[in-house]
């Protein structure tokens, strides 16, 4: 059964009006706890944290998605804040941002038809069940990625973004800007990155 797309507006809002759950967590803790992340996102990261504090649920766990790295690098890191630990995975992005399959994002957009990955910071919404099966749908918080809901952007799990297509081809393959998984790995990231907490994406370029 899916959930209703809900607008920006009224998930924002509703997000507003709660308590924020898990708000003891150390959010100092960040950056000892990320480890292999690039410092530089998990600064980033700290800083949408404080921006839309009112907004994040909870802060046990914090998603940072490096685009900088390769597609076959594992590189969408859970960063939990209460254990100290970063657990890594791998993540395609949009064909859109890459489209000439090299492996590597080349840039990032939020138009809508653009098929590329959205930089910014993302609030976790409720599961559904699509056509990827079970997801996780997101809502950009950030003027860079303001169209997420509208772009249906979400996370999800595919065939392609599995390592076992590594080995012939040597990268992923790319999503319509969505953050997709192996199978595998789907139902781990939609239990450990749950409701109500961020997820930011970005990368540190030379």
């Amino acid at each position: 059964m899916s959930v209703p797309l809900l607008s920006r507006r009224t998930l924002l809002g509703m997000a507003a009006s709660l308590p924020a759950i898990g708000h003891a967590a150390p959010q100092h803790g960040l950056a000892a706890a990320a480890q292999g992340v690039n410092p530089v996102l998990v600064a980033r990261a700290l800083d949408a944290l404080a921006r839309h504090n009112s907004l994040v649920w909870s802060r046990d766990v914090i998603g940072i998605a490096d685009f900088g790295l390769p597609s076959a690098t594992p590189r969408l890191h859970l960063v939990n804040i209460l254990t100290g630990t970063t657990t890594s995975l791998r993540v395609a992005h949009g064909r859109g941002s890459d489209p000439d399959h090299t492996g590597m994002l080349q840039s990032f957009s939020d138009a809508v038809g653009s098929a590329a990955t959205s930089e910014g910071a993302y609030l976790t919404g409720p599961t559904y069940t699509g056509v990827h099966g079970l997801s996780r749908r997101l809502t950009g918080l950030d003027p860079t990625d303001a169209h997420a809901e509208e772009r249906a952007i979400v996370i999800h799990s595919a065939w392609y973004a599995d390592a076992a297509i590594l080995p012939q081809q040597g990268k992923l393959g790319r999503s319509d800007g969505c953050f997709a998984v192996s199978p595998a790995d789907i139902a781990m990231l939609l239990a450990t990155l749950g409701e109500g907490r961020l997820l930011y994406a970005g990368r540190v370029t030379p």
